[in-house]
């Protein structure tokens, strides 16, 4: 027999999962005053995950448009003292430059975190043969290297 009280789901999960809910239906006039309001959760933790799910579906959408400068610019001012938040929205740009043929240094892309070398090596947004090689031979781990050399395999390029 279980309790009431134990079947109960705590009450960060139920606004964890109505920022999400809000964050994908938002418009795009509301996005920023959204995304504040989520901010100021008293649970800092809940609120930047859900805020960073939110960069992290809203961001490959806009990457290749034009809208993104000014899309990223605008959330920076509201993310701004949130560092895994400015860290993840600073690495969709970096990943945006890759894609789109913009200026990218090798030390931005080695210094990166684990998750944008595996994003960078493992899916089809950056499709810079320099930036695999680059992959293949410094990824910061195993995964990102395997990823990076089976992209350039697949794409006839050498390693």
């Amino acid at each position: 027999m279980t309790s009431p009280h134990l079947d109960e789901e705590p009450a960060e999960h139920r606004r964890f999962a109505r920022y999400l809910q809000a964050l994908e239906a938002f418009a795009e006039t509301d996005e920023v005053a959204l995304v504040a309001a989520v901010l100021r959760d008293q649970d800092t933790t809940m609120a930047d995950s859900a805020v960073g799910r939110h960069l992290d579906r809203r961001a490959p959408d806009l990457l290749t448009d034009a809208k993104f400068t000014a899309w990223a610019q605008t959330l920076t001012g509201v993310i701004a003292d949130r560092d895994f938040l400015t860290l993840r929205l600073r690495e969709w740009t970096l990943l945006r430059a890759i894609a789109l043929g913009e200026p990218w240094t090798a030390e931005e892309l080695t210094g990166a975190t684990d998750w944008f070398q595996y994003m960078a090596a493992a899916t089809q947004i950056a499709p810079s043969p320099e930036a695999l090689r680059l992959l293949a031979e410094c990824g910061r781990t195993r995964r990102v290297r395997n990823a990076a050399s089976q992209q350039l395999r697949h794409r006839n390029q050498p390693i």
